[in-house]
């Protein structure tokens, strides 16, 4: 049992000391990457009268996986350029890739995450802009 708290704290301080390390500036690439990714995917979302995407995740459950198949595929060239950057990071810090668990915890929350927080709510903002331009279009 001490050694799983043991590598939990080593865990949580490893995670914790990351954006005060090497590679530091992927802290503000990546999640601005994922976030112009999910406003291109929110707008066409709208465009294409699809549900938010979070809310498509969480309620319809026949479209939940292919909703988060092209999630990930959108992500997917951010998500691996995390996955190196780690790599690089662990390599430069600890002399080995030894962390693979912290890697993908890392990429996921610096890639994915923003995307996945985003996606849904552009497509609001850019339905409700869009209908709101329709309607002053129809006025003489």
């Amino acid at each position: 049992m001490d050694y799983i708290v043991q590598e939990a704290s080593r865990f949580w301080q490893d995670l914790m000391s990351r954006p005060d390390g090497p590679f530091a500036l992927r802290f503000l690439m990546q999640p601005t990457v994922s976030s112009l990714l999910a406003i291109r995917d929110g707008i066409r979302d709208a465009k294409a009268g699809r549900d938010p995407y979070l809310a498509l995740i969480a309620t319809n459950a026949d479209e939940r996986r292919g909703a988060l198949k092209e999630g990930l595929n959108a992500t997917a060239r951010v998500l691996f350029l995390g996955l190196l950057l780690d790599f690089f990071y662990q390599m430069k810090t600890f002399g080995s890739f030894r962390y693979v668990g912290e890697a993908i915890v890392i990429a996921f929350a610096l890639a994915f995450l923003p995307y996945l927080l985003l996606r849904g709510p552009v497509r609001r903002i850019a339905a409700a802009w869009m209908a709101r331009k329709a309607g002053r279009e129809t006025r003489p």
